[in-house]
């Protein structure tokens, strides 16, 4: 099986999710070819869009936040939107790109490159798209994919009642990479990493491209870690080196903390970790709950992320932090030993590991099916 897949570089989390399941696919037997749509006006056109999204969520959060409720508000409206037509512009070359090259299976990780889709004429392959938020995001619905993959039974009548059609939503999950899935000890993980395993770790991330009030939530933490000698704050910057520069600058080297920026190995250090401490982004809420490791959500970026947040932490999967200067250390002190066992069993019970197999398993049905 020849599958396509198509995400963007809007956050981390689309990125992650298409190589969950290109690893899956290809240890499945199939092949496998990975781009970003925008390529296919120019990779400075894909970098911009992604750069666009990363710039506003990283410096306006709030200004992203009045965005996604417009778009909320548009969605009521009796017509496409915006972003619906101006995706479609890149329909043409799409065309030409599934003209040239044939696939058997398309999989969509973001609903930009399903909105393209839904502007190309002609029949298309199996069409797969996956959400990666847990709540159907503004004009999802205006795409016309044969199958939608959904985090959760929980939101199939929220995404039904936004139009997308029951009988074509397959409630799998989220994929994780593979990574997430290997069976690997805390202590194993510390060794593999350099870290000793004798202290305790608290992981402090703000998602790939370090959003997020993580210096706010370091001011919270710093007597935290001050009255527990063996404590010790693992910082991911991920992209951001604007904030990776500002903590050198302003905190230094501090013996219990620790600043990195992007690394290929979050699930090593989520495994050595004692706590996971992270905005609420719909891939690393999924990652962390797969792995089990007791999670504080803080300040969500206005839209989704909210929605993110308030699921996990309603179903006892998360602490919710909306002002970690005021909320972490009570929410780290409310996380007891028994209160960690309860929420790891709530991520055990409502976050499955197995959505990229599952899914996986749904394109080769479908694709028997259409070779009928």
């Amino acid at each position: 099986m020849e599958a396509l897949i198509l995400s963007c570089g809007t956050g981390g989390g689309h990125n992650m999710a298409a190589k969950a399941m290109a690893q899956q696919l290809q240890r499945r037997g199939h092949t496998v070819t990975q781009m970003d749509p925008y390529q296919l006006v120019s990779q400075r056109t894909a970098d911009r869009v992604g750069a666009l999204y990363s710039g506003l969520v990283q410096r306006s959060p709030r200004g992203f936040g009045v965005l996604y409720s417009l778009g909320e508000a548009y969605r009521k409206l009796p017509v496409r939107s915006p972003v619906y037509w101006a995706n479609g512009r890149l329909a043409s070359a799409m065309e030409r790109y599934l003209h040239e090259h044939r696939f058997d299976c398309i999989v969509m990780t973001h609903m930009y490159a399903a909105h393209i889709l839904a502007h190309v004429q002609g029949p298309l392959p199996p069409t797969l798209l996956i959400a990666t938020d847990y709540t159907c995001i503004p004009f999802m619905e205006e795409s016309r994919c044969d199958w939608y993959g959904v985090p959760s039974p929980d939101l199939v009548e929220e995404f039904v009642s936004r139009g997308i059609p029951k009988e074509k939503i397959w409630p799998a999950g989220i994929p994780v990479r593979e990574e997430f899935g290997r069976q690997e000890t805390r202590e194993e993980a510390c060794a593999r990493l350099g870290l000793p395993p004798q202290n305790r770790y608290l992981l402090l991330a703000g998602g790939e491209i370090g959003a997020g009030q993580i210096t706010q939530s370091l001011e919270a933490l710093r007597s935290y870690v001050q009255e527990r000698p063996a404590c010790r704050v693992l910082v991911i910057c991920g992209k951001n080196r604007r904030l990776y520069d500002q903590l050198v600058k302003e905190w230094g080297k501090p013996p219990q903390m620790q600043w990195m920026g992007c690394t290929e190995d979050m699930a090593g250090y989520m495994r050595a970790s004692d706590v996971f401490i992270t905005k609420p982004g719909g891939l690393s809420s999924t990652e962390a709950a797969v792995l089990g490791i007791p999670l504080v959500h803080i300040t969500p970026i206005p839209g989704c992320e909210q929605h993110n947040g308030t699921y996990f932490s309603s179903r006892g999967m998360s602490v919710l932090v909306q002002d970690p200067q005021r909320e972490l250390l009570l929410a780290l002190q409310a996380l007891g030993p028994a209160e960690r066992v309860r929420m790891v069993a709530a991520q055990k019970r409502y976050v499955p590991g197995s959505a990229a197999e599952d899914l996986c398993r749904l394109l080769e049905e479908s694709c028997q099916k259409a070779a009928l």
